[in-house]
């Protein structure tokens, strides 16, 4: 019986290695055109040997993308954000040779890819947003609730500044914006959001918790998200999200609602992932329970080729 099962153990484990093998020589995840990461508020391309797509990247491009990971100012608006990775993306369109590129763009990156969908939609082939708080983020609502101009508001504006210029200095960032983060705080929460929606609508459901367009100006909009604050008893970011949902009255990942991430076509809005879950954090200790971040990626890279993107 034990060799049997070791039999069949290894068999699983051939038939996995032969089925990657096999989607990388066909183009698994080969898109048309150039994927490019943004990163969320707090983000970094790689800092300090840790990348903040975990692993994501390197997939992709072993089954056949041209893949591009992007810096912009951890903290700033999705206005000023977004002429920050506009600027990436000209480079990028320049260098690869490729006309367009496929935007993903997790959290706070999601509004960022949406601003240059909208104001370059000629440069953008496809927007995905992973986790993205599109009509604002209730911790940001509970956040904003500290008093305009208040001392409270100075020192926790103070010590966020800093910790994204920590970030900026240690992950070698080329921007040189300063940090905002009350600028953050107001693209995040419900008003800030209302009002960036009000000018960049694209792909936006025109109801509580549907679906928006899935193709506005040539460009196919995705959405996904995770619904499970805690995932892994042994990633210590667990407490953080943990934390973060008990501002929430719906189902959310922590730091986003399950609606609030909504954007043209909803893949899935309920994988059991908290929002760092959804870029592979922390060192890949998500749920034993779902998907693998890893494979979702790759999963939708196919689609996108399969779109003809």
């Amino acid at each position: 019986m034990k060799k049997n099962k070791k039999l069949l153990a290894l068999s699983l484990c051939s038939l996995a290695l032969a089925t990657g093998t096999a989607q990388a020589a066909t183009g698994y995840t080969e898109t048309r055109y150039p994927i490019v990461l943004g990163h969320g508020m707090l983000g970094f391309d790689s800092m300090l040997g840790i990348d903040y797509w975990y692993g994501i990247p390197q997939a992709l491009r072993r089954g056949g993308a041209q893949v591009y990971v992007t810096e912009v100012s951890q903290l700033n608006t999705s206005e000023v954000r977004g002429e920050e990775l506009l600027a990436q993306v000209e480079e990028i369109v320049a260098i690869s040779g490729k006309p367009k590129v496929n935007l993903i763009g997790h959290s706070h990156g999601g509004p960022t890819v949406r601003y240059v969908a909208a104001v370059r939609p000629d440069l953008v082939a496809s927007v995905t947003s992973v986790g993205a708080p599109h009509k604002g983020s209730d911790v940001a609502d509970l956040i904003r609730r500290i008093p305009e101009g208040s001392a409270e508001e100075a020192i926790v504006a103070g010590l966020v500044n800093a910790m994204g210029s920590l970030i900026n200095f240690l992950s070698g960032s080329r921007s040189s914006t300063p940090q905002n983060s009350l600028g953050s705080l107001e693209s995040l929460n419900s008003e800030g959001a209302a009002r960036f929606n009000a000018r960049f609508p694209q792909g936006l459901p025109t109801s509580a918790c549907g679906e928006g367009a899935y193709k506005v100006n040539g460009v196919r909009y995705y959405s996904w998200s995770g619904t499970s604050p805690m995932t892994n008893p042994l990633d210590i970011s667990d407490a953080l999200t943990g934390a973060g949902a008990l501002a929430f009255d719906e189902a959310n990942d922590g730091l986003v609602g399950r609606c609030s991430s909504h954007l043209g076509m909803v893949i899935r809005d309920n994988y059991r992932m908290n929002h760092l879950d959804e870029v592979n954090q922390t060192f890949g200790l998500t749920s034993l329970f779902e998907t693998d971040p890893v494979t979702v990626y790759r999963q939708h890279a196919n689609r996108l080729k399969n779109a003809g993107l």
